[in-house]
């Protein structure tokens, strides 16, 4: 089989599993699974503006004059930082240097962006900087960025920090119980925002089938994970119970502390959701709330890399996972779909970028190949052949003209690739030409990642998945 023929016999770039690090399914003995936006996922432009309305609801409350405020989910996207000192929003690359800004809604100009952030590296150890990695920072993150500009509008207490103006959003998302109202809501009417993946049950029917356990391990409450996942699973899978799939199911575990703590856990012994304390090792077949990974550990007779753990959020589902258990892990980045989706779209464009850019490159090495003969011809101790001083002036003149002339087409391509995913922030994989620092999150630690969980339909349970050659800049 050629190249191009196992290319082509591959899924759709939107839907295949990218490899950091070689994975061999085939040697995984369990593979656990967060439940919201990884095994559920939510119609999330709807999931967000009602937890937005929410919010603004408790800041209504609270006297704060926020009712003429909506929701624009144009403003923000996930893997961008905000700044909570200077009230700003940024994308930076892989190295923490910010390439794009907002102070408020309004974009940073070049020289702006330069004078707060030239020195200054992201570091999301330093609080000062908040990483929008799940959807409830979104619609909390849209809502600060309007209130700092109604802060520099004087229309908010004076001499409120940028700080202080991010807690009392925090605060507000917090008293409005936000978590258990939406809840609420989508149980009383799963249709409405949980997209199906008609393709998900099998994908887990096979992984069980051919050996593995399956584990669920969720942060929301038992009623909640009990709707939604029989909305998702019951009409699909033997039995009509989505239970029937998993060994073992942790619901309210508290990740990450889950994976890095000892807290207790307690047995479910009825679906009303009456528990006793468990004592010792989770046991396949049982419903726990609470305890920790290393009672799992115990119960299920494994541990470190024979255990495949798949959630959505870079902390709390693979970062602790990762570097405490050593378990293998795997990340959902569902916004990936649309972005290689519109990537395709704008291929051709893309070749014709990088054509000129080549071409670019080219004229710019003969202008400076000019200028440095011109240079040398007019040093003292020159002894090399003639150069024709006015030749080489013309010929730089109309090289600088091709120049500008290629580079307006240039800069029509690079805003649009630029504005691919989101108009104002771009890509959420790429920061420029090189990697976003979301990218270089998900590189540091997810073994693999996918748009969705049934992207490993296609692939099977025995699948070998291969790290690709790392590019170096000489290669």
């Amino acid at each position: 089989m050629s190249f191009s023929e196992y290319l082509a016999a591959l899924p759709p770039a939107e839907r295949r599993v990218y490899c950091n690090r070689t994975l061999n399914l085939r040697s995984i003995q369990a593979v656990g699974c967060d439940m919201d936006y990884t095994l559920v996922h939510y119609r999330s432009e709807l999931w967000e503006q009602r937890a937005y309305e929410y919010v603004k609801e408790e800041l209504v409350a609270r006297g704060w004059p926020v009712k003429h405020l909506a929701f624009q989910p144009e403003l923000v996207s996930l893997g961008l930082i905000v700044d909570i000192q200077l009230g700003n929003l940024v994308k930076a690359n892989r190295f923490g240097q910010v390439r794009s800004a907002s102070h408020g809604t309004r974009m940073l100009s070049m020289d702006e962006r330069k004078e707060f952030y030239s020195p200054v590296p992201v570091d999301l150890s330093d609080s000062r900087w908040q990483f929008m990695n799940t959807l409830f920072t979104l619609s909390e993150s849209c809502i600060y960025m309007q209130l700092v500009d109604m802060l520099d509008a004087g229309k908010l207490p004076t001499g409120t920090s940028y700080a202080e103006l991010h807690r009392h959003v925090s605060r507000a998302m917090d008293a409005a119980h936000l978590e258990g109202r939406l809840k609420a809501e989508i149980v009383g009417d799963p249709g409405r925002y949980v997209v199906e993946d008609l393709e998900l049950p099998q994908t887990l029917l096979d992984l069980k089938q051919a050996g593995k356990q399956l584990l669920l391990i969720t942060n929301s409450e038992w009623d909640y994970t009990e709707a939604m996942m029989s909305h998702a699973f019951d009409r699909h899978v033997p039995g009509g119970s989505w239970r029937s799939l998993f060994d073992v199911i942790v619901v309210q575990a508290r990740k990450p502390a889950f994976f890095s703590g000892d807290a207790p856990a307690f047995q479910l012994v009825d679906d009303s959701g009456l528990c006793r304390p468990h004592v010792g090792p989770l046991q396949p077949g049982g419903v726990y709330l609470g305890g920790n990974a290393r009672l799992l550990e115990e119960g299920l007779g494994i541990t470190g890399d024979d255990i495949l753990y798949i959630g959505d959020h870079i902390f709390a589902d693979v970062l602790v996972t990762k570097d405490l258990l050593r378990w293998r892990t795997a990340l959902v980045v569902r916004e990936l779909e649309q972005e290689l989706l519109q990537q395709r779209e704008f291929a051709t464009k893309q070749t014709q970028l990088e054509e000129w850019m080549a071409q670019k490159e080219l004229w710019e090495h003969r202008f400076s190949q000019l200028r440095l003969r011109l240079q040398r011809s007019q040093a003292a101790e020159y002894e090399g052949p003639a150069v024709d001083a006015g030749e080489s002036r013309r010929a730089m003149h109309a090289l600088r003209e091709d120049l500008v002339k290629l580079d307006e087409k240039i800069a029509e391509l690079v805003k649009e690739a630029g504005q691919l995913l989101n108009q104002r922030w771009g890509p959420l994989m790429r920061c420029g030409n090189d990697k976003s620092h979301l990218a270089r999150q998900i590189e540091r630690y997810a073994d693999v990642y996918m748009s969705r969980v049934s992207n490993l339909l296609a692939y099977t349970p025995f699948v070998y998945l291969r790290a690709g050659r790392g590019n170096l800049p000489h290669d």
